[in-house]
């Protein structure tokens, strides 16, 4: 079940493209709109750059029965390849927002437009959680751990959104409207965090909920999905294991001392006050300083204005003194 291809990159144009294939169309709730991805699948990771809208009918009771225009894809593939040579049709896309029954029939369909394993990427149109909107999948082999005959499936591939400079600018352009610009960046990044430790929950959850389902018998084992389990489990690090000079000690005395989580919070936390401590207490430091050197500042002005006060009034004294005298001695000649 190996793939050449490891990783999936989603540029912004593509999800405008699809969430404006689905508001102009005007889908029903029930069904969803399909068309073609074009980009890059020449390296290990498969860069989706654009894409184009397909006229798609399909039955709600019969998921056999559906009708694809074959005229339309090779028409809008060529006029693309005049447009972008770099640009190949790598896959399709749909609004899901999960797998249909006849996603595997469709991507048989794809395969003779595709250079080989077309890529099927689920948009999330109308996206209530938290998280990417998107999911990549291609179909492999399956084989069977009872040694029955192999059957096609989806493999999920992992699926990120990224984009080129000139996009960066026009993302952030468009996203700057809908941003509250109340908000301050602290704000943004707490927001942010949040979003990200729901997303982080809802994982979980749906872990929990299928691991249950395995071990009720609702679903078969999986080896690969439980051996990537096992490789998250083993990055965790281990928190409650007791320290070498606590192994001495009783059960209780054990589980009291053996917290390391807390400690390591405990020290990160006082650390960091620490910090906080020594900064304000230099910003006081340096406000006092700046107020003492602000008291000899105004002490010296005050010195040199007491100073210039005492000249003016000698000058004023001397000008006195001899304006009298003047007029004494003309006073005398007289």
């Amino acid at each position: 079940m190996s793939l050449a291809h490891e990783n999936i990159t989603v540029a912004p144009l593509v999800l405008l493209s699809v969430l404006d294939h689905y508001n102009r169309t005007n889908t029903p709730a029930n069904k969803r709109c399909l068309g073609v991805i074009l980009g890059d699948s020449s390296t290990n990771t498969i860069r989706v750059t654009s894409s184009f809208a397909l006229p798609f009918e399909e039955d709600e009771k019969n998921p056999d029965v559906w009708f694809l225009d074959h005229n339309y894809i090779e028409n809008m593939n060529e006029m693309c390849k005049k447009i972008n040579a770099k640009e190949k049709l790598i896959g399709w896309y749909h609004s899901g927002p999960k797998l249909k029954a006849s996603d595997l029939k469709i991507n048989e369909v794809f395969k003779k437009y595709t250079m080989g394993n077309p890529l099927l990427l689920i948009v999330d149109v109308k996206q209530e959680g938290v998280g990417l909107p998107t999911n990549a999948y291609m179909a492999v082999e399956q084989v069977k751990d009872d040694g029955t005959s192999t059957e096609k499936t989806f493999l999920h591939l992992p699926c990120s959104i990224e984009a080129e400079e000139a996009e960066e600018i026009g993302v952030e352009h468009l996203l700057r409207d809908d941003r509250d610009q109340a908000a301050g960046g602290l704000s943004i990044r707490l927001t942010n965090q949040l979003k990200s430790l729901k997303g982080l929950q809802r994982k979980l959850k749906d872990i929990v909920s299928y691991l249950t389902r395995v071990i009720n018998g609702e679903l078969p084992a999986n080896h690969a999905i439980l051996g990537k389990l096992q490789d998250v489990f083993n990055l965790l690090p281990n928190l409650g294991a007791p320290d070498e000079d606590e192994m001495n000690l009783n059960n209780k005395e054990i589980i009291k001392s053996s917290n390391n989580l807390q400690k390591a919070l405990t020290v990160k936390t006082n650390d960091e006050l620490m910090v906080i401590y020594i900064s304000n207490l230099v910003r006081a430091i340096i406000a006092f300083d700046d107020l003492i050197e602000n008291k000899i500042q105004n002490k010296k002005l005050q010195e040199k204005s007491e100073k210039d006060k005492e000249q003016h009034e000698k000058s004023n004294d001397i000008e006195t003194k001899n304006n009298s005298s003047k007029s004494e001695s003309k006073e005398s000649s007289k």
